[in-house]
């Protein structure tokens, strides 16, 4: 006996199960057959009949439903699968001769699982090319040229010091190649390879930590016809690129015409250390893109940094505009100079540089491990062979680091205050154990902007967005895969830089000035 699910069948069930015992009573007992009791019992004897009636009605129509819906499965399976028997039963193995049997058909549905997909890098998604843009060819007949070009700069590279020589480097030396867009002089000296930019942005607007200048700079860098090509003077091999976007007939120099530094393959974390200024909110790097160079022997890709001619002019040891040591540097700090708008007293030594700044520079130096401002000497660390403070022997210098000079302390001429950092040369594959920690000697505050952004969980995202916009750059360092084992560096050292911050009592201040 099933029990009954709907109300109507529970108020049936309450009233047949009160008359019954009721009727059955009346006419078993000895009692006399009233007016009263007849009644009674006739009233549900009537509803008795009623009930049965009812539940006849509705299995017969249970019965003709389940028929019907039998019938219309059978026709779909077998318009869809019409080898499959139907009959209800599966038919038992096909004996064969040998004693073997043969096993039924079976039909297998694999259900699609959802895909897990990667994090949604935000307008990196590229549009169909409706139409397809002829590339530049080379002119016909036209010779290699090897060397340096006869396209002159005048202009030196500030903060780079005289005596550059490649063959000490250990580098190819720089090598003019016939190829697609190349031009033995005149003013089309190297012709983009492609009219597609290679500083892709596919969504509405740019991310918001790159300015509209940013943007136009790098696709400068990275899309403009090189008009001339000079050797700096420099230490690194750099390259000075004369690029055409200047005025129209204006003389094909750095000032009239926009340049930029070429450097060695090796400084490619040139244009890491730019993007992850401007998602920190420093702003101190200058635009620097991934450019591969079809002038240069290989053909690797290169860095290319802008060249900015408001820096200010740098001394030939230091390449810097400030001389300062390491015990000056510390006492600077201690001075606070300029910090909350108070003009430091004559006697305190005090520099033109703003006391935020150093604290800036100290944090982005720890995050990529730039050791080449702060600790020229490598006492911070232990150093490799091929490092320059091991090249140039200054490590044993370490038992004085009051007197080691600091480098690349660089301003602009228009705005002392600031700072400017260049070469920005990172290093990845610097162990937990072996980090520089002597880069944050001295420094009590840090920027509230920056460290905002390594306590959240979005620098990884940024980081990815910021790079995906260099198509030379994410390509040359693997694509995805390779820009996220960058960025697992980074972000471990954020975390040992938040515990440094927090076991050392430092403040962390707004430094928007």
């Amino acid at each position: 006996m099933t029990c009954p699910d709907k109300p109507g069948q529970l108020i049936n069930w309450f009233i047949c199960s009160l008359c019954v015992p009721r009727v059955c009573k009346l006419w078993s007992s000895r009692r006399p057959r009233t007016r009263r009791n007849l009644l009674l019992g006739t009233a549900c004897a009537i509803y008795l009949g009623f009930l049965v009636s009812q539940v006849g009605r509705a299995s017969l129509q249970h019965g003709q439903v389940a028929e019907k819906g039998l019938h219309r499965s059978r026709d779909t399976a077998e318009a869809s699968f019409p080898e499959i028997p139907l009959d209800g039963t599966l038919a038992p193995p096909e004996s064969q001769g040998n004693g073997s049997t043969l096993q039924p058909n079976v039909v297998y549905i694999t259900l699609r699982s959802k895909r897990s997909k990667p994090a949604n890098i935000r307008g990196t998604v590229k549009p169909k090319r409706r139409k397809k843009h002829a590339v530049a060819s080379a002119a016909p007949g036209q010779e290699a040229l090897v060397g340096p070009s006869l396209q002159a700069a005048d202009a030196v590279a500030p903060g780079y010091a005289q005596g550059a020589n490649l063959a000490k480097m250990g580098e190819r030396p720089w090598r003019l190649v016939r190829g697609p867009g190349v031009r033995a002089g005149g003013p089309d000296f190297l012709q983009p390879s492609s009219r597609e930019s290679n500083i892709r942005i596919y969504s509405e607007s740019a991310p918001s930590w790159l300015s509209k200048d940013d943007i136009r700079r790098m696709r400068l860098l990275a899309d403009s016809t090189v008009a001339g090509l000079r050797p700096v003077s420099s230490k690194s091999g750099a390259r000075l690129l004369v690029l055409e976007g200047g005025a129209p007939g204006a003389v094909l120099r750095c000032g009239p015409s926009p340049c930029g530094l070429l450097k060695q393959p090796l400084d490619m974390s040139e244009v890491f250390a730019f993007h992850l200024d401007r998602i920190l909110g420093l702003n101190r790097t200058l635009p620097s893109v991934s450019r591969k160079a079809e002038f240069i022997q290989d053909g690797r890709p290169c860095p290319i940094i802008l060249w900015d001619a408001s820096l200010s002019p740098t001394s030939n040891d230091t390449h810097s505009s400030v001389k300062l040591t390491w015990g000056t540097y510390q006492q600077l700090l201690k001075q606070k100079c300029w910090q909350n708008g108070r003009v430091p007293k004559p006697e305190s030594g005090c520099t033109e540089i703003h006391h935020h700044e150093w604290s800036k520079m100290a944090l982005f130096d720890f995050l990529l491990q730039i050791y080449n401002r702060l600790d020229t000497n490598c006492c911070g660390f232990r150093p490799r062979k091929e490092d320059a403070c091991v090249q140039n022997g200054l490590r044993p210098k370490c038992d004085n680091q009051g007197s080691a000079a600091l480098a690349h302390i660089i301003q602009r001429k228009h705005d002392p205050r600031h700072l400017v950092f260049i070469d920005n040369k990172g290093f990845f594959d610097r162990s937990e154990d072996n980090l520089n920690f002597k880069l944050l000697e001295g420094i009590k505050e840090f920027p509230a902007s920056a460290v905002s952004v390594l306590k959240s969980q979005h620098l990884r995202q940024k980081l990815l967005q910021s790079l995906f916009l260099d198509k030379v750059y994410w390509e040359s360092q693997g694509g995805r895969q390779g820009i996220e084992k960058l960025i697992d560096v980074i972000e471990h050292r954020a975390k040992i830089l938040i515990t440094y911050i927090n076991a050392h009592g430092a403040k962390v201040l707004p430094m928007n000035e």
